[in-house]
């Protein structure tokens, strides 16, 4: 935590300095507002206002950076110019390994073929390609517009080193993290889970998380906001139990957090930051003399002295804007619309879901065949069980489906393909099985509770 320049006494640093952005950035990124008769924090308010806004517009800026991205990638990878390696942004954004300049062509294919409706309409349907196309992508635009220029104010001026001394003492026993890390679970919880996700790819960038820490959050506390979880609610008519509901989603997600990253491939990731380097032992040790509460507020306002000038600050965020705009939006196109036409064309995902037909028939749950379908069907959207479920006649089992669904957070349409789309260094395989892990860790939690309240 507190590198060898930290000695500097954090006196000198005007406390407004810490204080101000990071309360700032809270607000921003933590605070639920009542808006359009729910609640969710101001960056998905200014998201959506600027889709509401934008109108049709939002779609063809879609199309176009998509097509960017295609075009100055395929320009790099056959002609290599000499003056794109001279500029470290530009190298970055378009020079990329030939497995993830495939993926790019196939989002940008897929995106035209749905855009102009051209070709099979299972692609370009409002059920797969058309749903990612229009709905998705223009909000996760604005997303990750907002998201990438405001980051900072939770990155760089304190908060996580005030907020993860704190409570290093908590996730790091229970759940082998830092403490900063539940700054990402926090803004994940309360907002919009794509938001933690670009929070802990930038924390790992940045050498505060090594890769398991990093993709054990990612595909741990990344869970989808209140606002989501009603959502879900509403669509199996179980408006009503809302409270127990999201009593049995946050004490099965907790179990999650516990149980899976000590199991395989979660426990299998190296220790190690980006360039390779180790955590030091002691990076975490309260000194002497310091109590927690004094050496958090220390290290916070030596880091806020550290803070980039504002022109630089902007240089930043603008950075991490054309990032997730032209890297991450093609992932997601093609990741997530072939995800959805074969959930949508195929029984693949009823055949995976036979397996667990015996354990719905052992905890209990009415109409466990029709159960079973949906349960590995999240894994390419996490709305679609909802949607299956929702003719299911008992309203446990309905519960259960929601429950699971919710708890289940990596789906390929949008958490898996931003994780996929990320610098952590997870493969398509590991996200399957943790999902699957997951699935099994909390099903029998989520049941046994529904029990309770059915």
């Amino acid at each position: 935590m507190p590198d060898s320049d930290q000695t500097i006494p954090s006196t000198q640093i005007p406390a407004w300095k810490f204080i101000l952005p990071s309360l700032l950035g809270i607000f921003l990124f933590m605070l639920p507002l009542p808006y359009n008769g729910s609640y969710t924090i101001p960056v998905a308010i200014l998201a959506k206002s600027l889709v509401a806004g934008l109108g049709d517009s939002a779609l063809w800026l879609v199309v176009g950076f998509i097509t960017i991205s295609a075009i100055m990638s395929t320009y790099t990878l056959l002609t290599k110019p000499r003056w794109l390696g001279k500029n470290a942004l530009l190298t970055s954004l378009f020079k990329v390994s030939k497995a993830w300049y495939g993926i790019r062509m196939l989002g940008w294919v897929l995106v035209l073929l749905c855009a102009f409706k051209i070709g099979p309409e299972a692609i370009w349907s409002g059920d797969t390609g058309g749903l990612i196309l229009g709905d998705l992508l223009p909000t996760l635009l604005s997303v990750f517009i907002f998201a990438g220029l405001l980051l900072p104010l939770l990155l760089n001026f304190g908060l996580l080193e005030f907020v993860g001394t704190l409570l290093s003492k908590v996730m790091r026993p229970v759940f082998g993290l830092p403490g900063r890390s539940a700054v990402d679970c926090m803004a994940s919880w309360l907002g919009d889970g794509s938001v933690g996700i670009l929070l802990t790819n930038k924390q790992y960038e940045d050498k505060h998380y090594t890769q398991r820490e990093g993709v054990v959050i990612a595909t741990t506390f990344s869970a989808v906001s209140i606002t989501f979880s009603l959502v879900v609610l509403a669509q199996v008519n179980l408006e009503h139990m809302f409270a127990p509901f999201y009593l049995t989603v946050c004490v099965a997600g907790v179990a999650a957090a516990v149980i899976v990253p000590r199991l395989p491939p979660l426990s299998g990731f190296s220790d190690k930051f980006i360039d390779g380097s180790q955590r030091q032992k002691n990076s975490e040790v309260l000194p002497e003399g310091y109590s927690s509460v004094a050496w958090a507020y220390s290290l916070a306002r030596h880091q806020a002295g550290r803070a980039s000038h504002p022109k630089q600050l902007l240089k930043e965020g603008l950075h991490n804007v054309l990032d997730m705009v032209l890297g991450v939006l093609p992932v997601i196109m093609a990741v997530g619309t072939v995800a959805l036409v074969i959930a949508d064309t195929t029984p693949i995902f009823a055949y995976l879901g036979k397996p667990f037909i015996p354990l719905l028939e052992l905890l209990q749950l009415p109409e466990a065949a029709r159960a079973s379908e949906t349960l590995v069907v999240g894994f390419a959207d996490m709305f679609i069980p909802s949607i299956l479920a929702a003719s299911i006649e008992a309203d446990i089992t309905r519960f259960v489906i929601a429950a699971v669904s919710v708890t289940q957070l990596i789906y390929l349409s949008e958490v898996g393909a931003l994780i996929m789309g990320s610098q952590l260094p997870v493969k398509l395989w590991q996200l399957f099985a943790i999902f699957l892990i997951r699935t099994l860790v909390t099903l029998p939690l989520i049941a046994l509770m529904a029990h309770l309240f059915f």
